[in-house]
């Protein structure tokens, strides 16, 4: 994971060069260099490698969707949005360049999100359906979605709302893309149709491993040890897991999702699944 992480670091840091204008792109850079898991780059290398593709294949479709997923956060922290001040242990990018900067450095990450994606050497029909299944993750059928369903439950009784609705918030909100990014690399990678959908079970309970683990963390955490502001989901109202379910009952269903997507993709080369084992194995025991 270590050396995939470096991999991504540099391509990152390759694809958004200090060129005109500058205070845009050092908005982009600052954004996207911080810091951070890379775990959906990492998701879309391995699931690449898992049906028997090439790391060199995928580089920029990971570099995409990391580009998009820090977009998410610039705009996720936001005044209008979470208004969070910290991010990653460091001043948010509207805090350091400003509201206006931040949103414009959002937008030209998610452009050169599908021009980098594009220029991978990849088949037209695989790379249309790539573009396809990217799109789809961030607008009203993913994350778009759970962000407006987020902000529209902020300050709800628990008791009001299900296990169903919270499910919503975080399947589209947190998981969409981190599905998308495995459905990328496999389709990339040149997988089979029910390797495929393998893939996508395996990262659909990932996914949402991934946000009842952030929700765990966020009440048991400081935010020193986050990195980022600790408690605040609670101080807004928003839905969480431990909220609905209880802190115990949380724990529990980690245990349970991790369970589940290691099923997923049972079958597979023993070699070629340890980046995945040890990438959900991360998410589940991870402290920021």
């Amino acid at each position: 994971m270590i050396s995939k992480a470096e991999t991504i670091n540099r391509a990152l840091d390759e694809a958004i060069p200090l060129i005109e204008p500058l205070n845009i792109h050092k908005a982009m850079r600052y954004a996207i260099l911080a810091g951070g898991k890379r775990v959906r780059p990492i998701l879309c290398l391995a699931a690449c490698e898992l049906v028997g593709g090439e790391e060199r294949l995928t580089i920029q479709a990971a570099c995409a969707v990391e580009m998009i997923h820090t977009m998410s956060l610039i705009k996720d922290d936001l005044p209008c949005m979470d208004n969070d001040d910290l991010r990653r242990g460091k001043p948010t990018t509207h805090k350091v360049f400003g509201e206006s900067v931040a949103i414009l450095s959002g937008g030209a990450l998610l452009a050169l999100a599908f021009e980098h994606l594009t220029e991978a050497d990849v088949p037209s029909k695989k790379m249309v359906r790539v573009v396809k299944e990217l799109a789809k993750s961030i607008g009203t059928k993913g994350l778009v979605a759970g962000q407006a369903k987020d902000l529209s439950s902020e300050g709800l009784d628990p008791n009001d709302v299900g296990l169903e609705d919270l499910e919503y918030i975080h399947v589209h909100k947190t998981g969409a893309l981190l599905e998308a990014s495995a459905v990328i690399g496999a389709v990339i990678g040149g997988g089979s149709e029910e390797e495929i959908e393998k893939v996508r079970g395996f990262a659909r309970c990932i996914g949402l491993l991934f946000q009842v683990v952030d929700d765990i963390l966020d009440e048991t955490k400081s935010s020193e040890e986050l990195g980022k502001t600790a408690g605040k989901d609670q101080v807004a109202g928003k839905l969480t897991y431990p909220k609905v379910m209880g802190l115990e009952k949380s724990k529990e269903f980690v245990k349970k999702l991790k369970r589940e997507g290691k099923e997923h993709i049972q079958g597979f080369d023993s070699d070629k699944v340890k980046p995945l084992i040890a990438l959900t194995n991360f998410i589940a025991n991870r402290n920021n």
